[in-house]
C-alpha cells in the first residue's frame, strides 16, 4: 500500500523533472545519468520537510540555470500534475539552501503509511528496488587456526547483518565462507600441533616463535596422544603421512570450533566453499591459461606473472614462485572466476584492515578474466578492541591471547554483541565497552531499542480487544505522535542507505532514534485513556512502531523481546 504512495511521488516527481528539461534544455538530450538522480531521500533535519531531492543542482550546469531557478520549476511542475491527477500526497513544498526541494507530506500519506505497516507487518520496507539479480557475499573466511577472534566476530556480524538487508532490497544473496584449508598457515598449525604431541612423548622440543602458541594447540595433541590406538597409528606413519595427518586433523578440529561459534552467534552460511577442492579440480591451472591465452600473463627471472599493471595495479604480481609454488594471489584468481561462473551478477567481500592493498590486484584480476571492475566490491571493516573498566584487553592471535567469540557471547551475549559490533562504520575502528554491553539500562543503546520494543508488547497485551473498523487516525495530531509517524517513514529509506553504502550502521542509529521518538511520546501522551477512539489510534500507532522496531532488530540478528 505504501509502496504504491513512494511510487507515485517518485513518478510525479520524475515527470515533473523530464517536463522542465524537455522546455529548458533547448532540444538537448539530458543524459540519463542526471534524470536518474531525481530521487527522494529522508533529509537529515526535520524541519527541512519529510523528503528531499538534490536534482535541482545537478541539471543547473547542464540548463545552465541557477538550481533555485530550476528547483522552481520543477516543484510549480510537480504541483501542477498533483492537481491534474488529484493526487493528495503533497501538503507543501519549499526550495531551500543551494536549491533543495523539500517535500512535506500530507496526513493521508501518513496514515496510509500506519495502515501499510500494520497490514504488512514483517514485509514492511521489502521492497526488489535497486535488485541486480544474484549476489555473492563472501564473509568471515577466517583461517582455520584458532577459535573465531574479535575482528571475525565483528566481520560476521556485519556480514550476515548486510546480507539481511540486501536480501529486503531485492537481491537473491547467498552468503558463503571461502575456507583457507590449505597453504602455509595451514602447514604451521600441524606443525604446531605435532611438536606439542612430541612434548608429550616426553621429547624436548624447540617450538618457533612463528608457530601457534595458545593452549589449544597442546589440548590437541594431548587428545590424539591420550588416545593409545591413535598413538599407535601416528607413530607407524611416514614423515609426509603425518604432515599431511596432522594438517586436516588440525583443521577439522578448529573448523568444528568455529561453525559453532557462529552459529551460537546466530550466522549461518549457504556455501563453505574449501580451497583444497578449488586447487584439486584443476580450476587453478584453468584460470592461468585463460590469462595467458589473453595475454596477462609472463615469465621473467624464473617465476610466472600477471600483467595486472594493465589494470591499475601499482606493479605486476607473481602467480607462480620460481619454485613452482603458487603465491596467495592464484588460488584467489581461480576462487573468483568460479565465482562468475557460478552465475551471480555481483560479488562482495567483506575483509581485515590487513587485506587492504589486496584490492587492486584482485580488481586487475577480475577486469582481465572480462568482467567490470563494478561487478566486485571489498568492504575493509576495521579493527575492534574490547575495553573492560576502561583498560583495553591485549589481544594476540599467534601467541593465543585474545578473547574468542564464545567468551565474548558469555560474557555480553549474542544480542549486544551483534549490536554493538554494528554501531559504528565498518571503515572505523570500534571501541566495544564490556561493561556497557551488559547493563540493563537506557545507557546501553541495545537494551535501549529491546526496551522500547518490550513496552509496547506490554502496553497491547494490557489493551482491551479493540476492533479496527472506524478508526480514525486523524486524532494523531500531536508533535510527538507526528514525529513518531516521520520516524517510521524513514525505515525503508534507511535500508536502501544501507545496502547502498554495503553497510548496515545506518540502521542501529536509526533503532536507537526510533526507540528515542517512542520513548519521548509515551512520556508525555497516556495511551490507554477514557478516549476511545484516541486509545484505538494510539494502540494503533504504537503497534506499527513494535513492528518496525522487530523488523529493524530481526535485520540485525537481535530479538525483538516481548518483556524485559
Amino acid at each position: 500500500m505504501f509502496e504504491e504512495v513512494e511510487k507515485q511521488l517518485l513518478s510525479l516527481l520524475k515527470r515533473s523533472v523530464a517536463a522542465v528539461c524537455s522546455v529548458s534544455s533547448a532540444g538537448h538530450q539530458v543524459p540519463q545519468h542526471i534524470l536518474d538522480a531525481a530521487i527522494l531521500e529522508i533529509p537529515k533535519e526535520k524541519s527541512f520537510g519529510d523528503l528531499s531531492c538534490s536534482i535541482a543542482m545537478k541539471l543547473s550546469s547542464f540548463l545552465r540555470t541557477k538550481p533555485q531557478a530550476v528547483a522552481a520549476a520543477i516543484i510549480e511542475e510537480l504541483e501542477r500534475l498533483a492537481r491534474k491527477e488529484g493526487a493528495t500526497l503533497i501538503h507543501h513544498t519549499e526550495i531551500k539552501g543551494a536549491g533543495f526541494i523539500n517535500i512535506f507530506l500530507s496526513d493521508r500519506v501518513y496514515q496510509d503509511l500506519l495502515r501499510s505497516i500494520n497490514e504488512e507487518e514483517e514485509g514492511f520496507g521489502r521492497t526488489d528496488a535497486g535488485g541486480r539479480g544474484r549476489l555473492l557475499l563472501e564473509f568471515v573466511s577466517a583461517n582455520p587456526t584458532g577459535a573465531l577472534s574479535i575482528a571475525h566476530a565483528r566481520q560476521a556480524a556485519v556480514g550476515d547483518a548486510l546480507a539481511n538487508v540486501l536480501g529486503a532490497v531485492g537481491y537473491e544473496v547467498t552468503r558463503e565462507y571461502y575456507l583457507n584449508d590449505e597453504g602455509n598457515q595451514i602447514r604451521i598449525l600441524g606443525r604446531s600441533i605435532w611438536l606439542r604431541y612430541c612434548e608429550k612423548k616426553g621429547e624436548t622440543v624447540d617450538f618457533p616463535e612463528d608457530h601457534y602458541q595458545g593452549d589449544y594447540i597442546g589440548d590437541l595433541a594431548a587428545e590424539l596422544f591420550n588416545d593409545p590406538a591413535m598413538r599407535g597409528k601416528i607413530d607407524g606413519m611416514s614423515e609426509e603421512v603425518r604432515d599431511s595427518f596432522f594438517m586436516e586433523y588440525g583443521t577439522q578440529k578448529i573448523m568444528a570450533v568455529i561453525r559453532k561459534e557462529l552459529d551460537d552467534f546466530g550466522v549461518s552460511f549457504d556455501v563453505w566453499y574449501s580451497q583444497k577442492a578449488l586447487g584439486a579440480s584443476g580450476k587453478v591451472e584453468e584460470a592461468l591459461e585463460e590469462l595467458k591465452a589473453k595475454g596477462y600473463i609472463y615469465e621473467s627471472e624464473g617465476a610466472v606473472w600477471f600483467k595486472s599493471t594493465a589494470f591499475g595495479d601499482d606493479k605486476d604480481r607473481v602467480v607462480r614462485k620460481s619454485d613452482g609454488a603458487y603465491t596467495y594471489l592464484t588460488p584467489d584468481i581461480a576462487y573468483h572466476k568460479d565465482k562468475f561462473q557460478r552465475g551471480f551478477a555481483h560479488l562482495v567481500n567483506i575483509w581485515g584492515p590487513d587485506h587492504h592493498g589486496y584490492i587492486p590486484r584482485m580488481k586487475a584480476a577480475i577486469q582481465a578474466l572480462g568482467h567490470d571492475e563494478e561487478a566486485m566490491d571489498v568492504i575493509i571493516v576495521q579493527l575492534a578492541t574490547l575495553f573492560r573498566g576502561g583498560v583495553p584487553v591485549p589481544m594476540s592471535t599467534r601467541k593465543g591471547q585474545y578473547v574468542t567469540l564464545t567468551e565474548l557471547l558469555e560474557e555480553v551475549g549474542r544480542d549486544a554483541g551483534r549490536f554493538f559490533f554494528l554501531m559504528r562504520k565498518t571503515d572505523s575502528h570500534l571501541d566495544f565497552d564490556l561493561e556497557l554491553a551488559k547493563k540493563q539500562t537506557s545507557e546501553n543503546p541495545v537494551y535501549y531499542v529491546q526496551y522500547a520494543h518490550a513496552r509496547i508488547s506490554g502496553i497491547l497485551n494490557s489493551a482491551d480487544k479493540r476492533q479496527d473498523a472506524g478508526l480514525d487516525l486523524a486524532l494523531l495530531g500531536q508533535p510527538e505522535e507526528k514525529d513518531l509517524m516521520r520516524s517510521l517513514l524513514e525505515y525503508p529509506f534507511c535500508l536502501l542507505v544501507c545496502a547502498k553504502q554495503l553497510d548496515p550502521y545506518s540502521l542501529t542509529v536509526y533503532l536507537q532514534s526510533l526507540a528515542s521518538s517512542f520513548h519521548r511520546f509515551y512520556d508525555r501522551h497516556k495511551v490507554l485513556s477514557d478516549d476511545a477512539a484516541l486509545t484505538a489510534a494510539r494502540l494503533y500507532l504504537i503497534r506499527a512502531v513494535k513492528i518496525v522496531l522487530a523488523c529493524g532488530l530481526k535485520m540485525l540478528g537481535v530479538t525483538a523481546p516481548e518483556r524485559m
